[in-house]
């Protein structure tokens, strides 16, 4: 068992590297891209662009759910080392392409109607709104089918791919925003074009990958009853899910739209670029563990799946606070170096979307956990209904006069109940977990390591005063081994300090080895 857990956790270590080697060069070019997007198109334009994309991605509450589902059977399959893979692969594949059809008749009247007398858009600028929107509907639906192609890449843990292909879109959208400055045309309209464009190149890659290196995957328009009836079983309680998951980000976006207008989606667009640049380092670190998790929990190691649930926990919060921290004090700073112009209420919502994201990432696991046993029934009943009120919280926030910020606001008071809610079902369904354990181990460990670090910095942050890049770049470094240090000493049990020593001594002697 030693020796499965160990090679577990290199391949999970190997994932990770390859994912945040990714990272690092889709989170540079992505911020300076955006930089000029919003340069080039202005605030009303860039405001435009979120706005109409949010409200297509609304729709993704009808394909959320088979999103989830596709990546839970497929590697559930492989867990098992059944059969079944390639017949469920195409059966996934034959669901998306049908639900693709159904949202694209619903996009092209119910939401065309909503777009044209509902939005709030200037009149001069209608044209263009049309044409992102049906880019946006293009893009989405073909998003919608490339998605059983995802979902088996991260099942079979081919991550180094995965990071390849997500290099190849930014660097192809790179080339995309300096089109805008060669092409003398509606910048918007170039700019949504191009952006539909690459999306159905990257579909296409995915799927000759897919279908050249994994046997299982080669779509033979098979459609398996059985298989579909337990992908809409599942799909049907997660919809609740689904729609939670729109209605707080897409849907509080069009909120603020109806309520603000589009200069504060401009604002909302940059914050979430900034914050999913944050986010993307703890996103790739759980999405190298979610297969671990799906093929532990069909193999029924429930102790190993409990193990990965209070370290995963600690560790994707230990690695948003290494990166959040830094831009959670300087957030104006790096807003001024990076735009031009910074919209109005930016600021506010970069700090708020780093707080509801710390929130969140506390329930990742015991999330991914749920869904990859498929007893999701009365989970979805209670957690959905409660992170769903965040929706009309918002709304109340906003009709009673309050300000935009208080969007977040309402996402993180829900996101706080959630988190307690589903400590309580978990233990319904994997014997190994205990919420007690769970707040000793990972909860106490986590404020243990961050509160000293947060006063600290905050201290330091306003001793220093009016920042440059010298102070920001060594303030920057400073939380970072401040956080190191918190983490190590207060944040790891002695068991894992001497587990990272151990791997650590065995990387150098196998160095030294080679170079011998």
């Amino acid at each position: 068992m030693d020796i499965i857990v160990q090679h577990n956790s290199k391949r999970v270590a190997k994932n990770t590297f390859f994912l945040y080697l990714r990272t690092m060069l889709v989170m540079f070019i992505s911020i300076f891209t955006s930089r000029v997007i919003l340069d080039v198109l202005g605030v009303d334009d860039y405001g435009i662009y979120n706005a109409v994309g949010g409200f297509v991605a609304m729709f993704s509450m009808l394909s959320g759910t088979l999103v989830v589902a596709s990546q839970r059977f497929i590697a559930f399959e492989l867990g098992k080392q059944a059969p079944h893979v390639k017949k469920t692969f195409s059966t996934a594949v034959s669901v998306h392409i049908l639900l693709a059809v159904v949202v694209f008749i619903l996009l092209e009247t119910i939401g065309l109607w909503f777009l044209n007398y509902n939005i709030n858009i200037a009149p001069t600028r209608m044209f263009a709104a049309n044409w992102v929107y049906q880019c946006s509907v293009l893009t989405f639906c073909a998003n919608l089918i490339c998605i059983p192609y995802n979902a088996a890449i991260i099942a079979y843990e081919k991550m180094s791919a995965f990071a390849y292909i997500s290099i190849l879109d930014v660097v192809a959208k790179l080339g995309c925003v300096y089109a805008l400055y060669i092409i003398d045309f509606d910048s918007l309209i170039v700019y949504a074009i191009f952006m539909m464009l690459v999306t159905i190149l990257l579909c296409v890659i995915y799927g000759i990958y897919c279908h050249h290196y994994f046997s299982a995957c080669r779509y033979d328009f098979s459609f398996s009853k059985p298989i579909v009836f337990d992908m809409l079983h599942f799909s049907g309680w997660n919809f609740i899910g689904s729609i939670a998951t729109n209605l707080n980000g897409h849907g509080i976006n069009i909120l603020t739209n109806l309520f603000f207008g589009v200069a504060l989606n401009a604002a909302r667009g940059i914050a979430n670029q900034l914050d999913n640049a944050i986010n993307t380092f703890v996103n790739n670190f759980l999405m190298a563990i979610t297969p671990q998790i799906t093929k532990s929990y069909a193999a029924k190691d429930y102790a190993y799946i409990n193990s990965i649930i209070i370290a995963g926990t600690k560790y994707s919060f230990y690695l948003l606070c290494f990166f959040s921290l830094p831009v959670f004090l300087n957030t104006e700073f790096i807003l001024g170096m990076w735009l031009k112009k910074v919209p109005t209420y930016t600021v506010e919502f970069v700090r708020l979307g780093i707080i509801y994201s710390m929130c969140q990432t506390l329930s990742q696991c015991l999330y991914r956990t749920m869904l990859a046993s498929g007893i999701i029934k009365k989970y979805q009943i209670v957690v959905g209904s409660l992170s769903i009120m965040a929706f009309p919280a918002a709304y109340f926030f906003f009709y009673i006069g309050l300000p935009a910020t208080w969007g977040y606001w309402a996402m993180i008071i829900f996101s706080v109940l959630c988190l307690a809610a589903r400590l309580k079902l978990l233990k319904e369904i994997l014997p190994e977990f205990s919420a007690l354990s769970f707040c000793i181990e990972a909860l106490l460990p986590i404020i243990y390591a961050t509160v000293p670090v947060v006063i600290i910095s905050f201290y330091i942050h306003a001793y220093v005063g009016q920042v440059s890049i010298s102070l920001f770049i060594g303030e920057s470094l400073l939380c970072v081994v401040l956080t190191g240090l918190s983490v190590w000493f207060l944040g790891l049990s002695c068991r894992e300090r001497l587990k990272f020593v151990t791997i650590l001594r065995n990387k150098l002697t196998i160095y030294r080895n080679v170079r011998a």
